[in-house]
């Protein structure tokens, strides 16, 4: 594994500045490290 395969892009206004209101309404993006299938996660 090579660092520089993790230089990207990453435009500051995709970065949040504040939290989400609700709080409960936020979400976590899930990628099993067995290579299953992503989801969101509450």
């Amino acid at each position: 594994m090579r660092v520089d395969d993790f230089d990207y892009t990453l435009p500051q206004e995709l970065i949040a500045q504040t939290p989400v209101e609700p709080r409960d309404a936020s979400r976590l993006f899930v990628l099993p490290l067995e290579g299953g299938p992503f989801r969101h996660a509450t």
